[in-house]
């Protein structure tokens, strides 16, 4: 995806923090010594004292919470607490080499890898069967975006058609994105509509992507629609898929899911995960990774998106 000016692309290297790390913080002086409350029976009391131990409990298991470091492509630092009610990754990441966009997954029993790309307008014209013989297997083809000035108008990616035509044609699997800047639903439902209108006649190997984006060092329409709201309209977007018979998947980084996302609200959908570190910071689970916003492919003029699909082992 073209988006250099975008804060949703943030490539990421992780720095885990225990709990136990942060509750030095607060030392044995912050433990207080309970006295029994005066004018309380013993049942009472003991009653109180069980309230006071549960309490305690989940302080403790408060501060006992995974804390994660990490760092967007635009190398400021962010701290989140990881949600445990999330599904983790299961991928092992001394399996990975990512050596100048040279990436391989070798020595997992359960997962390996292919390789694609992602594409747009921006990329001009594409020569597919040379990306196809330059060792890629699939493509994400942006099918429409909407602006993020005051308008917010809806557009057709110049060349999707011929993009997908000319992907398939070369035997790569297909699968589509667009660049949402909806503020609401309704806007949202527009969205998908253009989506699935241009979409007639196509079928897709892979999923159809929602990709809402708040857009950095620019104004943007979206800068004041809270996370609530991009969960909401990025569950409506994949129920409309859904209903029309393709597969959802959401595009995501760190960032959007440490502080935008309610991650547990979208466990039922597939994780296009953006991060442009040696290795995915993240801890959650996801298919498809980004990794690169400069590769070089044959058929492709200028730097395109690099990413690799993991695929279990038959």
């Amino acid at each position: 995806m073209k988006k250099s000016q975008n804060y949703m692309k943030s490539g990421l290297v992780v720095l885990l923090l225990c709990g136990g790390l942060f509750a030095g913080c607060a030392g044995e002086d912050s433990k207080e010594t309970m006295a029994p409350e005066a004018g309380l029976g013993k049942a009472e009391q003991e009653s109180a004292e069980a309230d006071r131990q549960g309490q305690q409990g989940e302080d403790k298991s408060e501060k006992e919470l995974e804390k994660l470091r990490f760092v967007d492509s635009w190398g400021e630092w962010h701290s989140m607490t990881v949600n445990p009610n999330v599904e983790r990754h299961p991928y092992d990441w001394s399996c990975l080499t990512n050596i100048e966009d040279e990436i391989k997954y070798e020595g997992d029993e359960r997962y390996s890898i292919r390789k694609g790309i992602d594409v747009s307008e921006h990329q001009g014209i594409i020569d597919w069967e040379k990306v196809s013989s330059d060792g890629y297997e699939f493509a994400m083809l942006r099918i429409g975006y909407r602006g993020y000035g005051t308008a917010g108008s809806l557009h057709v990616d110049a060349v999707f058609h011929e993009n997908i035509t000319g992907a398939k044609a070369a035997g790569l699997d297909v699968g589509v994105y667009f660049f949402s800047q909806a503020v609401n639903e309704e806007e949202t439902l527009e969205e998908a509509a253009l989506v699935l209108e241009n979409l007639k006649g196509y079928e897709l190997e892979l999923p159809v992507v929602f990709d809402p984006e708040r857009i950095r060092n620019d104004t943007a329409r979206t800068d004041d629609v809270p996370g609530e709201q991009f969960t909401k309209n990025t569950v409506l977007f994949c129920e409309k898929m859904k209903e029309a018979g393709y597969q959802p998947m959401i595009y995501s980084n760190l960032v959007w899911e440490a502080f935008e996302y309610d991650m547990e609200q979208l466990a039922d959908y597939p994780i296009w995960y953006a991060d442009y570190e040696a290795a995915p910071q993240t801890p959650y689970r996801f298919t498809f990774w980004q990794y690169s916003e400069k590769g070089r492919v044959d058929g492709i003029g200028g730097a395109v998106d690099l990413n690799v699909q993991f695929c279990e082992k038959q």
